[in-house]
């Protein structure tokens, strides 16, 4: 798993290729469903914002096409990602970045937390039981698919990771919300005074 290859040979850029292209309906996605990034569940992406976030991975794209396994594993990542932001996209542009963080809230204070573990674990268990298995079921020499099935891991890692972050975040505001609520009775806040971050790459687009 530590191939290299030189650069400007056409394995180099058949590699680049794909990077590029994974990493871009990565953003593409992204931007479709929230192009403040007021959804964006990653903290640092969104610290970084566009222009910076686009030179960032830009120069970690050239350096990562020198090692195949490596960049098979984040272009796989990447184009699953990609894949479940432009699931719900059309409904966080059509809805709106705050209108739609406002529903998302509504959903996630009139969900029990159990219903919401277990079908996050199906999600992210049963995907990552197809790359455990493809990486399982591979020869030791064969890179691609070992690769794939590494990439589908780490992007059922990285849903879990950050749906989880999201609504951490969601329901810490809510319970601040229900203690101001406590301390002055016969007041209510609007969902827009919760201060949350939904995670939309994993809790329902953008990773």
């Amino acid at each position: 798993m530590d191939e290299t290859v030189s650069f400007g040979s056409h394995r180099y850029l058949a590699v680049l290729a794909v990077l590029v292209f994974a990493r871009g309906m990565d953003f593409l996605s992204t931007w479709i469903a929230t192009p403040n990034l007021a959804l964006e569940g990653n903290p640092i992406a969104k610290k970084l914002g566009w222009g910076w976030g686009l030179l960032l991975n830009a120069v970690i794209v050239f350096f990562l096409a020198f090692w195949p396994p490596s960049a098979i594993v984040v272009a796989t990542a990447s184009v699953l990602v990609a894949a479940r932001n432009f699931q719900f996209a059309w409904l966080m542009r059509s809805m709106g970045e705050v209108s739609y963080r406002k529903w998302y809230v509504e959903r996630i204070r009139g969900t029990r937390l159990r219903l919401f573990l277990f079908c996050l674990a199906g999600n992210t268990l049963l995907t990552a039981g197809i790359g455990l298995g493809l990486i399982y079921f591979s020869p030791p020499w064969s890179i691609l698919p070992i690769s794939i099935g590494m990439g589908i891991v780490t992007y059922s890692v990285a849903v879990g990771f950050y749906t989880m972050l999201g609504v951490w975040n969601v329901r810490r505001a809510i319970r601040r919300e229900d203690r101001l609520l406590t301390a002055m009775p016969g007041r209510h806040l609007p969902a827009e005074a919760l201060v949350v971050e939904v995670c939309t790459r994993s809790a329902e687009p953008v990773e």
